[in-house]
Protein backbone atom coordinates (compact mmCIF):
# COMPACT_ATOMS: atom_id res chain seq x y z
CA UNK A 1 0.00 0.00 0.00
CA UNK A 2 1.68 3.42 -0.84
CA UNK A 3 1.91 5.96 1.76
CA UNK A 4 -1.06 8.49 2.01
CA UNK A 5 -0.53 12.34 0.42
CA UNK A 6 -2.82 13.70 2.55
CA UNK A 7 -0.55 17.33 3.34
CA UNK A 8 -2.31 16.87 6.83
CA UNK A 9 -2.78 13.68 8.61
CA UNK A 10 -4.04 13.50 11.66
CA UNK A 11 -1.90 11.51 13.60
CA UNK A 12 1.77 12.05 13.69
CA UNK A 13 3.80 8.83 12.73
CA UNK A 14 7.01 7.51 12.82
CA UNK A 15 8.81 6.76 8.84
CA UNK A 16 7.23 3.33 9.08
CA UNK A 17 3.76 4.34 9.82
CA UNK A 18 2.97 3.75 13.88
CA UNK A 19 1.32 6.47 15.70
CA UNK A 20 3.53 8.58 17.82
CA UNK A 21 2.03 9.66 21.11
CA UNK A 22 4.87 12.39 21.79
CA UNK A 23 7.14 14.36 19.62
CA UNK A 24 7.97 16.83 21.64
CA UNK A 25 10.61 14.84 24.21
CA UNK A 26 12.97 12.07 24.52
CA UNK A 27 12.05 8.93 26.40
CA UNK A 28 14.74 9.74 29.57
CA UNK A 29 15.40 7.70 32.96
CA UNK A 30 13.61 10.35 35.49
CA UNK A 31 13.41 13.80 33.92
CA UNK A 32 17.29 14.13 34.91
CA UNK A 33 17.83 11.48 33.32
CA UNK A 34 19.78 9.23 30.70
CA UNK A 35 18.06 8.74 27.32
CA UNK A 36 16.81 5.27 26.48
CA UNK A 37 18.38 3.28 23.73
CA UNK A 38 14.51 1.81 23.35
CA UNK A 39 13.21 5.21 22.62
CA UNK A 40 12.30 4.27 18.98
CA UNK A 41 10.60 7.52 18.22
CA UNK A 42 13.95 9.43 18.75
CA UNK A 43 16.10 7.07 17.22
CA UNK A 44 13.99 7.05 14.12
CA UNK A 45 13.84 10.56 13.45
CA UNK A 46 17.74 11.48 14.44
CA UNK A 47 19.03 8.14 11.89
CA UNK A 48 16.94 9.70 8.87
CA UNK A 49 18.00 13.36 10.02
CA UNK A 50 21.98 11.74 9.49
CA UNK A 51 20.95 10.57 6.13
CA UNK A 52 19.01 13.58 4.74
CA UNK A 53 22.01 14.85 2.32
CA UNK A 54 22.72 12.25 -0.50
CA UNK A 55 26.36 12.99 -1.93
CA UNK A 56 26.26 16.64 -4.22
CA UNK A 57 26.55 16.01 -7.54
CA UNK A 58 30.17 16.65 -9.14
CA UNK A 59 29.19 19.25 -11.59
CA UNK A 60 25.46 21.10 -12.14
CA UNK A 61 24.88 20.73 -8.22
CA UNK A 62 23.01 23.95 -7.97
CA UNK A 63 19.85 24.12 -9.70
CA UNK A 64 15.99 24.83 -10.03
CA UNK A 65 13.74 22.52 -11.89
CA UNK A 66 9.82 22.67 -13.43
CA UNK A 67 7.57 20.33 -15.20
CA UNK A 68 5.26 20.53 -18.10
CA UNK A 69 4.36 19.23 -21.41
CA UNK A 70 5.85 18.65 -25.14
CA UNK A 71 3.48 19.56 -27.46
CA UNK A 72 4.50 18.55 -31.27
CA UNK A 73 3.80 21.78 -33.57
CA UNK A 74 5.10 20.24 -36.86
CA UNK A 75 5.41 16.87 -38.91
CA UNK A 76 9.16 15.57 -38.71
CA UNK A 77 8.35 11.68 -39.23
CA UNK A 78 10.19 11.92 -42.38
CA UNK A 79 13.31 12.06 -39.88
CA UNK A 80 12.56 9.92 -37.08
CA UNK A 81 9.82 7.14 -35.92
CA UNK A 82 10.25 7.80 -32.16
CA UNK A 83 6.55 8.25 -30.84
CA UNK A 84 7.15 11.36 -29.17
CA UNK A 85 7.20 13.15 -32.59
CA UNK A 86 4.54 10.56 -34.35
CA UNK A 87 1.44 13.09 -34.87
CA UNK A 88 0.91 17.08 -34.90
CA UNK A 89 -1.06 17.89 -31.49
CA UNK A 90 0.50 14.98 -28.88
CA UNK A 91 1.87 15.80 -25.55
CA UNK A 92 4.38 13.97 -23.83
CA UNK A 93 4.93 15.36 -20.06
CA UNK A 94 8.57 16.65 -19.62
CA UNK A 95 10.17 17.47 -16.63
CA UNK A 96 13.37 19.88 -17.04
CA UNK A 97 16.43 20.84 -14.41
CA UNK A 98 18.68 24.34 -15.02
CA UNK A 99 21.41 24.68 -13.19
CA UNK A 100 25.24 26.21 -13.16
CA UNK A 101 27.70 23.96 -13.86
CA UNK A 102 31.20 24.51 -11.20
CA UNK A 103 29.92 25.62 -7.96
CA UNK A 104 28.63 24.02 -4.71
CA UNK A 105 24.89 23.69 -3.93
CA UNK A 106 24.93 26.85 -2.45
CA UNK A 107 26.64 29.00 -4.72
CA UNK A 108 25.03 31.66 -6.37
CA UNK A 109 22.86 31.39 -9.41
CA UNK A 110 23.93 34.83 -11.11
CA UNK A 111 27.87 33.76 -11.48
CA UNK A 112 29.58 33.59 -14.82
CA UNK A 113 29.28 29.82 -15.86
CA UNK A 114 27.48 27.38 -18.66
CA UNK A 115 23.88 27.03 -17.41
CA UNK A 116 22.39 22.98 -17.76
CA UNK A 117 19.57 22.46 -19.26
CA UNK A 118 18.07 19.33 -18.97
CA UNK A 119 15.31 17.82 -20.41
CA UNK A 120 13.52 14.18 -19.38
CA UNK A 121 10.29 13.52 -21.65
CA UNK A 122 8.30 10.76 -19.82
CA UNK A 123 7.09 9.00 -23.80
CA UNK A 124 5.08 6.23 -24.66
CA UNK A 125 8.79 4.25 -25.23
CA UNK A 126 10.15 4.77 -22.01
CA UNK A 127 12.34 7.87 -20.78
CA UNK A 128 14.22 9.75 -23.50
CA UNK A 129 16.75 12.09 -21.67
CA UNK A 130 18.11 15.16 -23.69
CA UNK A 131 20.77 16.43 -21.45
CA UNK A 132 22.56 19.84 -22.81
CA UNK A 133 23.21 23.00 -21.87
CA UNK A 134 22.85 26.80 -22.47
CA UNK A 135 25.46 26.89 -25.34
CA UNK A 136 25.39 24.90 -28.64
CA UNK A 137 29.38 23.72 -27.55
CA UNK A 138 31.62 22.59 -25.07
CA UNK A 139 35.28 23.43 -24.16
CA UNK A 140 36.82 19.93 -24.95
CA UNK A 141 36.12 17.27 -27.46
CA UNK A 142 37.80 14.50 -26.05
CA UNK A 143 35.70 12.79 -23.15
CA UNK A 144 38.68 11.65 -21.22
CA UNK A 145 39.80 15.40 -20.51
CA UNK A 146 36.54 16.04 -19.00
CA UNK A 147 37.67 14.86 -15.40
CA UNK A 148 41.07 17.15 -15.57
CA UNK A 149 38.28 19.79 -16.92
CA UNK A 150 36.27 20.08 -14.19
CA UNK A 151 38.70 19.50 -11.11
CA UNK A 152 40.60 22.72 -13.22
CA UNK A 153 37.63 24.96 -12.29
CA UNK A 154 36.76 23.72 -8.95
CA UNK A 155 38.63 24.57 -5.71
CA UNK A 156 42.22 24.60 -5.65
CA UNK A 157 43.11 20.84 -3.45
CA UNK A 158 45.54 22.85 -1.33
CA UNK A 159 43.82 26.02 -0.54
CA UNK A 160 40.41 24.68 -1.26
CA UNK A 161 40.08 28.39 -3.01
CA UNK A 162 38.72 29.11 -6.83
CA UNK A 163 42.14 29.17 -8.40
CA UNK A 164 42.20 31.44 -11.66
CA UNK A 165 45.66 29.71 -12.59
CA UNK A 166 44.16 26.29 -12.55
CA UNK A 167 40.98 28.06 -15.12
CA UNK A 168 43.08 29.69 -17.42
CA UNK A 169 46.53 27.04 -17.34
CA UNK A 170 43.74 24.24 -18.75
CA UNK A 171 42.26 26.80 -21.27
CA UNK A 172 45.94 28.00 -22.29
CA UNK A 173 46.61 24.48 -22.97
CA UNK A 174 43.72 23.11 -24.70
CA UNK A 175 43.09 25.84 -27.89
CA UNK A 176 39.91 23.58 -28.59
CA UNK A 177 37.64 25.72 -25.22
CA UNK A 178 38.47 29.00 -27.54
CA UNK A 179 34.97 28.92 -28.91
CA UNK A 180 33.02 27.72 -25.58
CA UNK A 181 35.46 30.25 -23.51
CA UNK A 182 34.33 33.36 -25.43
CA UNK A 183 31.01 32.26 -25.61
CA UNK A 184 31.19 31.98 -21.91
CA UNK A 185 32.66 35.25 -21.70
CA UNK A 186 30.29 37.26 -24.14
CA UNK A 187 27.37 39.29 -22.85
CA UNK A 188 25.47 35.30 -22.64
CA UNK A 189 27.76 33.96 -20.21
CA UNK A 190 25.37 35.49 -17.66
CA UNK A 191 21.91 34.61 -18.25
CA UNK A 192 18.78 36.55 -16.46
CA UNK A 193 17.80 33.52 -14.21
CA UNK A 194 16.67 30.29 -16.78
CA UNK A 195 13.88 31.59 -18.41
CA UNK A 196 15.51 33.66 -20.77
CA UNK A 197 18.51 31.63 -22.20
CA UNK A 198 18.16 29.22 -24.99
CA UNK A 199 18.88 25.32 -24.41
CA UNK A 200 21.15 23.03 -26.97
CA UNK A 201 21.20 19.01 -27.02
CA UNK A 202 24.94 20.08 -28.25
CA UNK A 203 25.94 16.58 -29.26
CA UNK A 204 25.12 15.12 -32.61
CA UNK A 205 22.37 12.20 -32.45
CA UNK A 206 21.46 10.42 -34.63
CA UNK A 207 17.55 10.12 -35.83
CA UNK A 208 16.06 6.80 -37.74
CA UNK A 209 12.61 6.74 -39.59
CA UNK A 210 10.10 3.93 -40.06
CA UNK A 211 11.49 2.71 -43.44
CA UNK A 212 14.95 2.55 -41.31
CA UNK A 213 16.92 5.86 -43.08
CA UNK A 214 19.12 7.99 -40.61
CA UNK A 215 20.11 11.26 -40.88
CA UNK A 216 22.32 13.09 -38.06
CA UNK A 217 20.69 15.66 -36.11
CA UNK A 218 21.10 18.56 -33.33
CA UNK A 219 18.27 19.72 -31.04
CA UNK A 220 18.10 23.53 -30.23
CA UNK A 221 15.16 25.12 -27.60
CA UNK A 222 14.84 28.88 -28.97
CA UNK A 223 13.56 30.94 -25.57
CA UNK A 224 9.68 32.54 -26.24
CA UNK A 225 10.87 34.71 -23.95
CA UNK A 226 13.48 36.26 -25.42
CA UNK A 227 17.12 36.66 -24.61
CA UNK A 228 17.63 38.59 -21.43
CA UNK A 229 21.38 38.69 -20.07
CA UNK A 230 22.69 40.37 -17.00
CA UNK A 231 25.18 42.93 -16.80
CA UNK A 232 28.73 42.27 -14.45
CA UNK A 233 26.97 44.55 -12.17
CA UNK A 234 23.69 43.28 -11.86
CA UNK A 235 25.03 39.83 -11.19
CA UNK A 236 27.37 40.90 -8.51
CA UNK A 237 24.76 42.35 -6.57
CA UNK A 238 22.82 39.66 -6.99
CA UNK A 239 25.38 37.50 -5.57
CA UNK A 240 25.05 39.17 -2.48
CA UNK A 241 21.40 40.39 -2.57
CA UNK A 242 19.54 37.03 -4.08
CA UNK A 243 21.93 34.62 -4.40
CA UNK A 244 19.17 32.20 -5.41
CA UNK A 245 17.95 34.34 -8.35
CA UNK A 246 17.08 31.83 -10.83
CA UNK A 247 15.52 29.71 -8.90
CA UNK A 248 13.41 32.31 -6.93
CA UNK A 249 12.19 33.49 -10.69
CA UNK A 250 11.15 30.38 -12.12
CA UNK A 251 9.60 29.37 -9.56
CA UNK A 252 7.44 32.84 -8.87
CA UNK A 253 6.66 32.90 -12.99
CA UNK A 254 5.14 29.32 -12.56
CA UNK A 255 3.40 29.96 -9.32
CA UNK A 256 1.80 33.36 -10.86
CA UNK A 257 0.86 30.90 -14.10
CA UNK A 258 3.41 33.07 -16.26
CA UNK A 259 4.54 29.69 -18.07
CA UNK A 260 8.05 29.85 -19.71
CA UNK A 261 8.17 27.92 -23.18
CA UNK A 262 10.72 26.84 -25.82
CA UNK A 263 10.46 26.32 -29.59
CA UNK A 264 12.21 22.98 -30.25
CA UNK A 265 13.99 22.83 -33.52
CA UNK A 266 16.13 20.45 -35.14
CA UNK A 267 19.22 20.77 -37.48
CA UNK A 268 19.59 17.76 -40.06
CA UNK A 269 22.78 16.79 -41.60
CA UNK A 270 22.67 13.38 -44.06
CA UNK A 271 25.16 10.70 -44.39
CA UNK A 272 27.18 11.98 -47.30
CA UNK A 273 26.83 15.72 -46.44
CA UNK A 274 28.79 14.70 -43.09
CA UNK A 275 31.54 12.21 -45.35
CA UNK A 276 32.03 15.81 -46.53
CA UNK A 277 31.59 18.19 -44.33
CA UNK A 278 34.56 20.60 -44.08
CA UNK A 279 35.06 20.26 -40.18
CA UNK A 280 33.75 17.14 -37.55
CA UNK A 281 29.81 17.20 -37.48
CA UNK A 282 30.56 15.34 -33.86
CA UNK A 283 33.32 17.46 -32.47
CA UNK A 284 31.57 19.52 -29.44
CA UNK A 285 33.40 22.12 -29.89
CA UNK A 286 31.75 23.19 -33.40
CA UNK A 287 28.72 24.28 -34.13
CA UNK A 288 26.58 23.50 -37.89
CA UNK A 289 26.09 26.51 -39.74
CA UNK A 290 22.26 27.34 -39.65
CA UNK A 291 22.96 28.78 -42.88
CA UNK A 292 24.09 24.97 -44.58
CA UNK A 293 21.40 23.22 -41.93
CA UNK A 294 18.69 25.35 -41.04
CA UNK A 295 16.37 25.29 -37.94
CA UNK A 296 13.17 22.72 -38.45
CA UNK A 297 10.35 23.51 -36.10
CA UNK A 298 9.08 20.43 -34.28
CA UNK A 299 7.52 21.49 -30.95
CA UNK A 300 7.22 23.35 -28.05
CA UNK A 301 7.99 22.76 -24.14
CA UNK A 302 5.60 24.27 -21.36
CA UNK A 303 6.63 24.44 -18.10
CA UNK A 304 3.62 25.10 -15.73
CA UNK A 305 4.05 22.88 -12.40
CA UNK A 306 6.46 23.79 -9.42
CA UNK A 307 7.79 21.00 -7.87
CA UNK A 308 5.99 20.10 -4.92
CA UNK A 309 9.06 18.33 -3.30
CA UNK A 310 12.60 20.13 -4.58
CA UNK A 311 14.44 17.28 -3.01
CA UNK A 312 12.25 14.66 -4.55
CA UNK A 313 11.56 15.73 -7.50
CA UNK A 314 14.73 18.21 -8.40
CA UNK A 315 17.54 16.96 -6.50
CA UNK A 316 16.40 13.33 -7.07
CA UNK A 317 15.84 13.64 -10.56
CA UNK A 318 18.57 11.94 -12.82
CA UNK A 319 19.18 12.61 -16.48
CA UNK A 320 21.04 10.11 -18.83
CA UNK A 321 22.14 10.69 -22.27
CA UNK A 322 21.58 6.86 -22.72
CA UNK A 323 18.07 6.79 -22.42
CA UNK A 324 17.05 7.36 -25.78
CA UNK A 325 13.27 5.90 -27.60
CA UNK A 326 13.53 3.70 -30.65
CA UNK A 327 13.94 6.14 -33.30
CA UNK A 328 16.65 8.58 -32.01
CA UNK A 329 20.00 7.22 -31.12
CA UNK A 330 23.65 8.16 -30.59
CA UNK A 331 26.01 9.40 -33.07
CA UNK A 332 30.05 8.86 -33.10
CA UNK A 333 30.57 12.22 -30.96
CA UNK A 334 32.96 11.21 -28.72
CA UNK A 335 31.71 13.41 -25.99
CA UNK A 336 28.36 12.23 -25.92
CA UNK A 337 29.54 8.18 -25.96
CA UNK A 338 31.41 9.32 -23.18
CA UNK A 339 28.21 10.68 -21.18
CA UNK A 340 26.72 7.33 -22.02
CA UNK A 341 28.98 5.77 -19.22
CA UNK A 342 29.20 8.01 -16.94
CA UNK A 343 25.79 10.08 -16.23
CA UNK A 344 24.09 6.48 -15.19
CA UNK A 345 27.29 5.60 -13.36
CA UNK A 346 27.25 8.52 -11.44
CA UNK A 347 23.65 8.37 -10.74
CA UNK A 348 24.34 4.81 -9.26
CA UNK A 349 26.56 6.12 -7.19
CA UNK A 350 25.04 9.38 -5.84
CA UNK A 351 21.13 7.76 -5.64
CA UNK A 352 21.55 3.73 -5.75
CA UNK A 353 21.57 0.78 -7.91
CA UNK A 354 17.58 1.22 -8.26
CA UNK A 355 17.63 4.83 -9.06
CA UNK A 356 15.45 4.68 -12.05
CA UNK A 357 11.92 3.02 -9.65
CA UNK A 358 11.93 6.75 -7.89
CA UNK A 359 8.96 7.99 -9.19
CA UNK A 360 10.54 11.37 -10.36
CA UNK A 361 12.97 9.00 -13.21
CA UNK A 362 10.78 6.04 -13.93
CA UNK A 363 8.56 5.55 -17.14
CA UNK A 364 5.55 7.16 -16.75
CA UNK A 365 3.59 5.80 -20.08
CA UNK A 366 4.88 2.28 -20.45
CA UNK A 367 2.91 -0.51 -18.90
CA UNK A 368 5.20 -2.05 -17.04
CA UNK A 369 9.21 -1.91 -17.03
CA UNK A 370 10.23 -5.64 -18.12
CA UNK A 371 13.84 -6.84 -17.75
CA UNK A 372 15.60 -9.03 -15.98
CA UNK A 373 17.22 -7.04 -13.46
CA UNK A 374 17.04 -7.56 -9.72
CA UNK A 375 17.61 -6.63 -5.93
CA UNK A 376 19.55 -3.90 -4.84
CA UNK A 377 18.83 -1.12 -1.84
CA UNK A 378 16.37 0.95 -2.35
CA UNK A 379 14.25 -1.58 -5.08
CA UNK A 380 10.91 -0.19 -5.31
CA UNK A 381 9.13 -2.40 -8.05
CA UNK A 382 9.46 -6.30 -7.65
CA UNK A 383 9.42 -9.00 -10.40
CA UNK A 384 7.08 -11.89 -9.42
CA UNK A 385 9.50 -14.81 -8.39
CA UNK A 386 7.50 -17.44 -10.01
CA UNK A 387 9.15 -16.26 -13.36
CA UNK A 388 12.24 -17.24 -14.45
CA UNK A 389 15.20 -14.27 -13.52
CA UNK A 390 17.86 -15.13 -16.16
CA UNK A 391 17.33 -14.54 -20.08
CA UNK A 392 17.73 -16.26 -22.39
CA UNK A 393 14.92 -18.91 -20.29
CA UNK A 394 12.44 -21.83 -21.76
CA UNK A 395 9.31 -20.24 -20.13
CA UNK A 396 7.19 -17.42 -20.42
CA UNK A 397 8.74 -14.48 -20.06
CA UNK A 398 9.94 -10.91 -21.84
CA UNK A 399 11.67 -11.46 -24.50
CA UNK A 400 13.56 -8.91 -27.02
CA UNK A 401 11.83 -7.54 -30.48
CA UNK A 402 14.06 -7.59 -33.48
CA UNK A 403 12.02 -3.71 -34.73
CA UNK A 404 13.72 -2.36 -32.04
CA UNK A 405 16.99 -3.18 -33.22
CA UNK A 406 19.23 -0.38 -33.68
CA UNK A 407 19.86 1.29 -37.46
CA UNK A 408 23.37 -0.48 -39.05
CA UNK A 409 25.53 1.49 -39.68
CA UNK A 410 29.21 0.51 -41.35
CA UNK A 411 32.37 2.49 -39.91
CA UNK A 412 35.65 1.44 -40.69
CA UNK A 413 39.60 3.22 -39.06
CA UNK A 414 42.76 2.37 -36.98
CA UNK A 415 42.01 1.52 -33.46
CA UNK A 416 44.54 4.21 -31.95
CA UNK A 417 44.27 7.19 -29.71
CA UNK A 418 43.80 10.01 -32.39
CA UNK A 419 45.38 13.41 -31.25
CA UNK A 420 42.65 15.48 -31.91
CA UNK A 421 44.59 18.35 -30.65
CA UNK A 422 45.78 19.65 -33.97
CA UNK A 423 41.80 20.03 -35.67
CA UNK A 424 40.96 23.33 -36.46
CA UNK A 425 40.27 25.48 -33.17
CA UNK A 426 40.00 29.13 -34.12
CA UNK A 427 37.79 29.08 -37.60
CA UNK A 428 34.46 29.41 -35.47
CA UNK A 429 35.73 31.32 -32.82
CA UNK A 430 36.81 33.89 -35.78
CA UNK A 431 33.34 33.78 -37.31
CA UNK A 432 31.89 34.60 -33.94
CA UNK A 433 34.24 37.16 -32.73
CA UNK A 434 33.87 38.96 -36.33
CA UNK A 435 30.92 38.08 -37.24
CA UNK A 436 28.27 37.19 -34.40
CA UNK A 437 29.29 39.36 -31.88
CA UNK A 438 28.75 43.48 -32.66
CA UNK A 439 31.79 45.78 -32.04
CA UNK A 440 29.63 47.13 -28.22
CA UNK A 441 29.75 43.19 -27.65
CA UNK A 442 33.20 42.47 -28.82
CA UNK A 443 34.25 45.42 -26.15
CA UNK A 444 32.47 43.72 -23.27
CA UNK A 445 33.94 40.37 -24.19
CA UNK A 446 37.70 41.93 -24.09
CA UNK A 447 36.56 43.47 -20.99
CA UNK A 448 35.31 40.50 -19.25
CA UNK A 449 38.38 37.95 -20.80
CA UNK A 450 40.94 40.86 -19.46
CA UNK A 451 39.19 40.82 -15.64
CA UNK A 452 39.06 37.30 -15.51
CA UNK A 453 42.75 36.50 -16.71
CA UNK A 454 44.39 39.37 -14.77
CA UNK A 455 44.36 37.14 -11.75
CA UNK A 456 46.74 34.22 -13.47
CA UNK A 457 50.40 34.55 -13.27
CA UNK A 458 52.06 36.06 -16.14
CA UNK A 459 53.13 33.11 -18.44
CA UNK A 460 49.65 31.77 -18.34
CA UNK A 461 48.45 35.01 -19.38
CA UNK A 462 50.79 34.81 -22.27
CA UNK A 463 49.73 31.88 -23.27
CA UNK A 464 46.05 32.25 -23.33
CA UNK A 465 46.75 35.77 -25.37
CA UNK A 466 48.64 33.71 -28.03
CA UNK A 467 45.43 31.92 -28.62
CA UNK A 468 43.32 34.63 -29.07
CA UNK A 469 45.55 36.41 -31.61
CA UNK A 470 45.45 33.02 -33.63
CA UNK A 471 42.00 33.67 -33.79
CA UNK A 472 42.06 37.29 -34.71
CA UNK A 473 45.40 39.67 -33.69
CA UNK A 474 43.44 42.16 -33.22
CA UNK A 475 41.56 40.45 -30.43
CA UNK A 476 44.28 39.20 -28.74
CA UNK A 477 45.98 42.87 -28.85
CA UNK A 478 42.99 44.40 -27.15
CA UNK A 479 42.61 41.49 -24.53
CA UNK A 480 46.73 42.23 -23.51
CA UNK A 481 46.62 46.22 -23.41
CA UNK A 482 43.94 45.91 -21.16
CA UNK A 483 45.80 43.13 -19.63
CA UNK A 484 48.81 45.55 -19.10
CA UNK A 485 46.48 48.13 -18.10
CA UNK A 486 45.11 45.84 -15.12
CA UNK A 487 48.79 44.25 -14.13
CA UNK A 488 50.03 47.75 -13.74
CA UNK A 489 47.63 48.95 -11.79
CA UNK A 490 47.34 45.72 -9.39
CA UNK A 491 51.04 44.34 -9.52
CA UNK A 492 51.08 40.14 -9.61
CA UNK A 493 50.37 38.29 -7.07
CA UNK A 494 52.43 35.00 -5.60
CA UNK A 495 50.90 32.00 -6.91
CA UNK A 496 48.55 30.58 -4.04
CA UNK A 497 49.79 26.69 -4.26
CA UNK A 498 53.34 24.99 -4.65
CA UNK A 499 52.90 23.99 -7.94
CA UNK A 500 56.43 23.37 -9.56
CA UNK A 501 55.80 24.95 -13.54
CA UNK A 502 57.38 22.68 -15.79
CA UNK A 503 59.07 24.14 -17.98
CA UNK A 504 59.69 21.17 -20.81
Amino acid sequence: MEPSSAPNSCVLTTGSGVPTGDKLNVLTMGPRGPLLLQDSVFLDEMAHFDRERIPERVVHAKGAGAFGYFEVTHDITKYTKAKVFESIGKKTDIGIRFSTVAGEAGSADTVRDPRGFAVKFYTDEGIWDLVGNNTPIFFIRDPILFPSFIHSQKRNPQTHLKDPDMVWDFWSLRPESLHQVMFLFSDRGIPDGHRFMNGYGSHTFKLVNAKGEAVYCKFHYKTNQGIKNLTVEEADRLVVQDPDYGIRDLFQAIAKKDFPSWTLYIQVMTFQQAEKCPFNPFDLTKVWPHKDYPLIPAGKLVLNRNPNNYFAEIEQIAFDPSNMPPGIEPSPDKMLQGRLFSYPDTHRHRLGANYLHLPVNCPRRVAHVSNYQQDGPMCLFSAPCNSPNYYPNSFTSPRDNCKHKEKTHSMSGDIDRHDSSTEDNVSQARTFYKQTLSEAERQRLCENLARHLKEAQTFIQERAVKNFRDVDPEFGKRIQTLLDKHNKADGKKEPLHCYTRCLS
